[in-house]
């Protein structure tokens, strides 16, 4: 077992820049790994940040260029001000992301890997703007099928409840362990492993602006926004409706009390021709429940896609 092993320092990264939005919002972009290797994007969830991710993306660093980095009002990013927190802008926040990173670092192969709310955002991206990638990896993306669809009742009820959840939580602290111990003492995260919820709180958490502790970067209005715009976005594709090579790894379907989005996952699959694994034993954050093996199915993946 390595979870009493792993160290969660986030690394320096190789090289900071930065991508200016449409609208003047701008994402720190992190590289990591190595500078000669295929090039892998890694992105986070609703209300997470990259940096949490890293006992997933560090697996990748000794062979692959890892660019590292959160989606708007999110982890190391400033909040926009209006955020404009929506998944139509945070598609053309990716296109713009893609574009800077090209032109800052050169085309080469590159593979998106995404979580949940960016995997969706993923998604909309290719599907409405444009085939960018050589492969993609969505991390159980949170989709909703179509009303009438045997799995539809269950993720309307589930992302209604994620949104005055997300509209109820506490949004300041006075130390960065006050959160840990939050992620701690939650069924969610029970799984993740040791050293995961202080590097998450202290990932989310930023200087509150008036002095007093310490804030949630990505506020709780946004992160709301999200959860409920889950329900509109008719996101429900053919894996053949993409550009190119697409992965979707899912949580544990069969984990007693996991949430929905397993299941939805697995019955995507099987409707619309995925090439999908799931991850035995885990929960929505499978990639900090089992680094080692979500690492593993993403180079496996990207080995068949000719990345190595």
């Amino acid at each position: 077992m390595i979870h009493s092993k792993m160290k969660l320092a986030v690394p320096a990264p190789l090289e900071t820049f930065e991508v200016e939005l449409e609208d003047g919002a701008r994402v720190k972009m992190r590289r990591h790994g190595n500078r000669n290797g295929t090039r892998v994007m890694v992105s986070h969830g609703n209300g997470f940040a990259a940096d949490a991710y890293l006992p997933f993306w560090q697996q990748l660093t000794p062979n692959y260029e890892v660019l590292v980095f959160d989606f708007r009002n999110h982890g190391r990013n400033v909040p926009a001000e209006p955020p404009n927190h929506n998944y139509t802008q945070l598609t053309r926040d990716l296109d713009r992301v893609l574009d800077t990173v090209e032109a800052q670092l050169g085309k080469k192969k590159t593979a998106g890997i995404f979580h949940s709310m960016s995997a969706r955002a993923a998604m909309k991206h290719a599907l409405e703007i444009g085939w960018r990638w050589n492969a993609l990896v969505l991390f159980d993306p949170p989709n909703v099928p179509p009303v009438g669809h045997p799995r539809y009742g269950a993720m309307q009820s589930f992302e209604n409840r994620l949104a005055q959840w997300a509209l109820g939580r506490r949004r300041r602290f006075g130390a960065v362990r006050e959160l840990a111990e939050e992620y701690r003492s939650s069924r969610a995260a029970a799984s993740w492993v040791t050293g995961a919820h202080e590097l998450m709180a202290a990932s989310v958490l930023r200087r509150s602006p008036d002095g007093g502790g310490y804030v949630l970067a990505c506020a709780p209005e946004n992160e709301a926004a999200i959860y409920a715009e889950a329900l509109t976005l008719n996101l429900w594709p053919h894996a053949a409706d993409f550009g190119g090579p697409v992965k979707l790894i899912g949580a544990d379907p069969d984990l007693k009390g996991g949430p929905p989005i397993a299941q939805t996952n697995q019955a995507l699959a099987t409707e619309q021709g995925y090439d999908y694994e799931f991850v035995t034993g885990t929960g929505h954050l499978l990639q900090i429940e089992k680094p080692l093996e979500c690492a593993q199915l993403v180079r496996t993946f990207l080995t068949v896609c000719g990345m190595t």
